[in-house]
């Protein structure tokens, strides 16, 4: 019989954490190649790239949270999440590969073919990545435990990405006689669908099968049948929860901060920087490193200073590093491109940002599991799912508002399609840059002033699971 010794096991946080491969690889596609591949490959305007991702996400913000609030009550042998992560494998991987395989077909019929596929490959990553992340809540309790494990589903969620985008841009988008920018060769973009669509398929059914065994010992719902009007009643009593508020808030701005300027870098990396497909490569292999740091990192400095706190800092230092590059050379004080010191300087922030990055979202993921036996308390539910869906949600963002926004930057400066590094007038580089910092900085300190608001500490939490304790013993 499995013990709770057991459930906090690594190997539980190893298969905890290995599914999120799935969720990695495709964010990294969505975020870094979506937007390049449909505009500069495909030749659809980039505001129509963006706006298709952005309806896409008005339909995941009804979608998800169904998705949370129905694993939340289901009651099979197999527990409230794992039909869901089942279920969603072989959907996923066959969507993915259709995303990066379009039809030859007219721009107006592109643009409403990206729409639907981009929300089923959206709508079935979630029906694995929203159960799959809520068993953080019912795997253990601890304040610090629950950092740890969600340490590892960002570490493995960041080496699926990662590995992914290194694999895309050394051996799929390679240059060619007729594509000398290995980024702009749309040969590659087919391999890369089908190694990607293979991957997330074994990531899900690994994490999935590796957690199966400890189902016996999850929370089984009550049973009880509710109309549509009372299933959407709870769903909106249990959402209307200040510290739930203020931390999605906080999310949603973040993602969005680092969505815009995820789908910009390549842009940013070929077009302002000057770097060729290997260099742009080299970025991705020292980023590696970002999600080993964090993982070792991120439960010592909750600890000693609780989550909140060190979550603030990681805001403020992230729009620092974020920024920091561009402006110096805005200001004239950084390497001119093809310049020796250009690379080992951008390697360095790039490092330190994306590190910055990780240690925030297991922060706010485990805060937001902290805010489950908080909700408990006030609705007699427990709600690990529902919650977890928004945090799915404004992870979409990175993809959906983010790349919105940065379809809106690339028209307003006029960015034209197909264009060849080489000839690109340098003043549209620059102005991207001009519109982009203040995007940025903005959505960044708002994100930072919403957390200020956010009230479960360590104190609270522990109070919190004491008195569940004596409510089921009274």
């Amino acid at each position: 019989m499995n013990t709770a010794k057991d459930l906090a096991s690594v190997r539980t946080k190893l298969f905890y954490g290995f599914g999120s491969i799935a969720y990695g690889v495709k964010d990294q596609g969505f975020t870094s190649f979506l937007l390049l591949f449909y505009n500069q490959i495909i030749g659809l305007p980039a505001q129509w790239v963006g706006m298709a991702i952005g309806i896409a996400l008005t339909v995941d913000a009804l979608a998800d949270p169904i998705i949370g609030q129905v694993s939340d009550g289901l009651r099979t042998r197999w527990g409230r999440r794992h039909p869901f992560m089942y279920a969603a494998a072989l959907p996923v991987a066959i969507s993915y590969w259709f995303l990066w395989n379009p039809p030859h077909w007219g721009h107006e019929a592109l643009f409403y073919y990206l729409i639907a596929i981009t929300i089923i490959v959206r709508t079935f990553i979630a029906m694995y990545e929203i159960p799959s992340s809520a068993l953080v809540a019912e795997l253990t309790q601890d304040y610090d435990q629950r950092t740890s494990f969600l340490s590892y589903r960002y570490l493995f969620g960041w080496i699926g990405a990662l590995s992914m985008a290194v694999l895309t841009l050394r051996v799929f988008l390679v240059p060619d006689a007729a594509h000398p920018v290995g980024q702009l060769n749309p040969a590659g973009y087919s391999r890369y669908a089908l190694v990607a669509a293979i991957t997330m398929f074994a990531a899900i059914l690994i994490s999935a099968s590796g957690t199966h065994r400890h189902i016996p010992q999850f929370m089984v719902p009550e049973k009880r049948k509710r109309s549509p009007a009372q299933f959407a009643r709870e769903m909106i009593a249990t959402l209307w929860h200040g510290p739930f508020i203020s931390l999605m808030a906080a999310a949603l701005l973040l993602y969005v901060g680092i969505g815009v300027l995820t789908a910009l870098t390549i842009y940013f990396n070929t077009y302002f920087w000057g770097l060729d497909n290997n260099e742009i490569a080299d970025l991705s292999i020292i980023v590696i490193f970002a999600p080993f740091i964090t993982w070792g990192a991120s439960t010592p400095l909750s600890r000693r200073f609780g989550k909140k706190a060190v979550a603030l800092a990681l805001f403020l230092g992230g729009v620092l590093f974020y920024s920091l590059p561009f402006v110096l050379r805005l200001a004239g004080l950084f390497p001119a491109n093809g310049s020796p010191a250009l690379m080992p300087l951008l390697l360095g922030f790039t490092l330190i940002m994306t590190t910055f990055y990780i240690g925030c979202t297991i922060l706010l993921g485990s805060m937001l599991a902290d805010v489950v036996e908080d909700s408990q308390l006030r609705t007699g539910r427990r709600s690990e799912g529902l919650f977890f869906s928004f945090n799915s949600l404004v992870q979409k963002a990175v993809s959906g508002v983010g790349v919105f926004i940065a379809g809106l930057l690339l028209s307003l400066v006029h960015f034209p399609q197909a264009a060849a590094p080489a000839t690109l007038d340098p003043a549209i580089p620059h102005r991207l840059v001009l519109v982009y910092l203040p995007t940025v900085f903005v959505l960044f300190i708002a994100g930072f002033a919403c957390l200020t608001f956010y009230r479960i500490d360590r104190t609270a939490h522990e109070e919190n699971i004491k008195r569940l304790g004596e409510k089921v013993n009274a």
